[in-house]
C-alpha cells in the first residue's frame, strides 16, 4: 500500500501538475511498476522527482518528463514504435502498455541485458524488443509510426524524421546547452515535416551524436 500511495503521489504531484492530463497516460503510469525498473540500491527514489543512476553512467528520466513524452507522441493501438536509448526499460514498457509494438535500441549491452530482465520480470508479455545497437547508425526510411529519443541531440539529425511513416511523430530534445528544446516532429508527407517546440528541458546527449564545433582563440 505504501508503494501504491507513493506512485499515486508521483502521478498527481509531478506528472499531472506538469500538464499531463490525458487519462490514458496516467493509467499507463499507474499500471507499469516503475520501482521494478529502478536498480535495487536506488529503489527508495523510484517515485522521486529526480533522475536515477543506471550502469555505464546513464540515468532514468524524471517521471514528469516521461509523462510529457508519452502525451506528446500519443501512441495508438498496434503502432510501430522505435525508442532510441532503452535505459532501464521503463519508457519502453509505458509505450507498449499504451498499445505500441516497441523496438528499442540500446548502445550498451550491459544496459540492454538489464532492460530485458526488467521487462521480463515486471511486465511480461508486452511487445518490446530490446536490440543492442547504436541509434546514430539508423538508416531506415518510413518504417515507424512513433520514434522517441530518450537522450538529446546537440545538433538535429534528420535521419530520425526520415524513419517515420507519413503521419508519424518523433519526440526529440535538441540543443547543445541548457535549456534544450523538447520538440515534436510530424511527417506530413514523403518530403514534408512539421516541428513544434513543446517545452524547455535538459537531458544528457545521445552517445556518438554530433556536436557543434568548439571555437577557440
Amino acid at each position: 500500500m505504501l508503494v501504491e500511495a507513493a506512485r499515486e503521489q508521483m502521478i498527481e504531484q509531478q506528472v499531472r501538475a506538469w500538464d499531463v492530463l490525458d487519462d490514458r497516460i496516467l493509467q499507463a503510469l499507474r499500471s507499469v511498476p516503475r520501482e521494478r525498473f529502478v536498480p535495487q540500491e536506488w529503489r527508495e527514489l523510484a517515485f522521486a522527482d529526480s533522475e536515477i543512476p543506471l550502469p555505464c553512467g546513464k540515468r532514468m528520466l524524471r517521471p514528469m518528463l516521461v509523462g510529457r513524452i508519452l502525451q506528446a507522441v500519443a501512441v495508438r493501438q498496434d503502432e510501430q514504435v522505435l525508442e532510441i536509448g532503452t535505459g532501464s526499460g521503463y519508457v519502453s514498457a509505458c509505450l507498449a502498455r499504451l498499445g505500441g509494438r516497441v523496438r528499442t535500441l540500446e548502445l550498451h549491452e550491459e544496459i540492454a541485458a538489464l532492460a530485458r530482465a526488467n521487462l521480463a520480470a515486471a511486465t511480461p508479455g508486452l511487445p518490446v524488443e530490446v536490440v543492442q545497437a547504436d541509434g546514430m547508425q539508423l538508416v531506415e526510411d518510413a518504417r515507424y509510426d512513433v520514434i522517441v529519443l530518450t537522450a538529446s541531440l546537440p545538433l538535429y539529425q534528420p535521419r530520425f524524421e526520415r524513419a517515420l511513416h507519413p503521419g508519424g511523430r518523433l519526440f526529440v530534445v535538441v540543443g547543445a546547452d541548457v535549456p534544450q528544446q523538447a520538440t515534436l516532429v510530424r511527417r506530413l508527407g514523403p518530403r514534408d515535416w512539421s516541428n513544434e517546440v513543446l517545452f524547455e528541458t535538459g537531458i544528457e546527449a545521445l552517445e556518438h551524436a554530433p556536436r557543434p564545433p568548439q571555437f577557440g582563440f
